[in-house]
């Protein structure tokens, strides 16, 4: 028992750690690091970062993203007035790139009655007799091509541009009248996916069309302009038909809050709606071959002639009217940004309470319905949307099928 009861060695365990000092404790020396200013060398960086963080206007886009708003534009022509003088594809193009530095273009319409789009001009029936006697003389062997012509469909090699002429006809012309029987038996949306697989997807067949083949009637102007993206209008056989329609399409555009029409036409009669236009803050541009009474009372002229043939820079643009309200002696240059650098200068002239006045009057006219500014009883040529094959083939009409 007395073993038992021997106390036991005492179990030694190494000394406790000292504890670290506290954070507090510590203490590291702050230098504060001191650089010299930058020197600024050209005295307009300052300015142009003051206007690179300037506020810029922004809009809510279609995919629901914030894009810069950019002044609207609106083109109108007068096709019974001023109709092209060479390809309408061509006229159309030329006329948008000269409206899109103004702004983005939300609008492109064109006006004319039946007459327009059945006539020939005299560039037409010259470039056609040219065409037949060319053909003529191949074919007698009076003149060969150097390289045979090769046919855009299907790369067949032909002789003579009648043979290329005639294998189109057989061949692919035949076969897309197939296609289109087919589909007018279609309805619904086996009807639809048959026309994008084998009608509106086929570009190959269009090209070659609009090259070999003749339009039934006219020379297919229509068609040209709607393949630019211009909205065709066919108004009614009777006197100023298309100027009725187009004055109330001016008059929807200023209650629209459209900040730049062009106006291509030469027709004394738009003068009086180019002014209120001008009263109602609607910057206008007129577009035709001789500056008349309408061009004057626009903000900016340009010629016709000009801008058909391709030049669409700021050189080919003319101040209507000086600030003090007369016309300008002065057909000098200008630049584009002039018309928003002082926007608030025509405070003298006290246009608002005029401008209220017409988009009141406008706005009562549409019942504050954003539509377009056409009846039916002055409009025909309304055609059935599903009757719209293609672009040269609307109702066969254009003579391309």
């Amino acid at each position: 028992m007395e073993r038992l009861m021997t106390p036991l060695p005492s179990i030694l365990f190494p000394p406790k750690p000292s504890p670290l000092p506290h954070t507090s404790s510590l203490h590291f020396p702050r230098t504060r690091l001191h650089l010299p200013p930058l020197p600024c060398t050209s005295p307009s960086a300052s300015a142009s970062a003051s206007a690179s963080a300037a506020p810029v206007e922004m809009s809510l886009g279609p995919n629901g993203v914030y894009l810069p708003h950019l002044p609207k534009v609106v083109i109108l022509w007068d096709l019974d007035n001023k109709p092209p003088r060479g390809p309408p594809f061509d006229a159309a193009l030329s006329l948008r790139r000269l409206a899109e530095p103004f702004g983005r273009v939300v609008d492109f319409s064109a006006y004319a009655n039946r007459h327009a789009f059945l006539h020939l001009p005299s560039w037409v029936l010259h470039q056609r007799r040219q065409q037949r006697h060319a053909d003529i003389a191949e074919r007698k062997g009076l003149s060969l091509p150097a390289s045979p012509y090769l046919c855009s469909v299907c790369g067949r090699k032909c002789r003579t541009n009648l043979d290329l002429k005639k294998h189109f006809r057989q061949l692919h012309e035949r076969e897309r009248n197939k296609k289109l029987s087919r589909m007018r038996s279609l309805k619904g949306k086996k009807r639809q996916k048959f026309k994008e697989r084998h009608i509106s997807g086929n570009t190959k067949y269009e090209e070659a069309a609009r090259e070999l083949l003749k339009p039934k009637t006219g020379y297919g102007l229509a068609p040209e302009l709607r393949r630019a993206g211009v909205f065709v209008k066919t108004v009614e056989d009777r006197p100023q038909a298309a100027d009725s329609v187009l004055k109330r399409q001016m008059q929807h555009s200023m209650a629209r809050g459209i900040d730049w029409m062009f106006l291509v036409s030469d027709d004394s009669d738009f003068t009086e709606m180019v002014r209120r236009a001008r009263e109602a803050d609607l910057r206008t541009v007129v577009v035709g071959d001789g500056r008349n009474s309408l061009g004057q009372s626009a903000d900016l002229w340009a010629s016709w002639g000009r801008v058909e043939s391709g030049e669409v820079g700021e050189e080919v643009f003319v101040e209507g009217r000086d600030d003090a309200g007369g016309y300008s002696e002065e057909e000098g240059l200008f630049s584009v940004a002039s018309f928003y650098e002082g926007d608030n200068a025509d405070d003298d002239y006290e246009l608002e309470a005029a401008a209220d006045e017409i988009v009141v009057r406008s706005s009562s006219t549409f019942r504050g319905v954003r539509v377009s500014a056409f009846s039916e009883e002055e409009v025909l040529g309304e055609e059935d949307l599903e009757d719209e094959f293609l672009w040269d083939s609307e109702d066969e009409e254009d003579g391309y099928i």
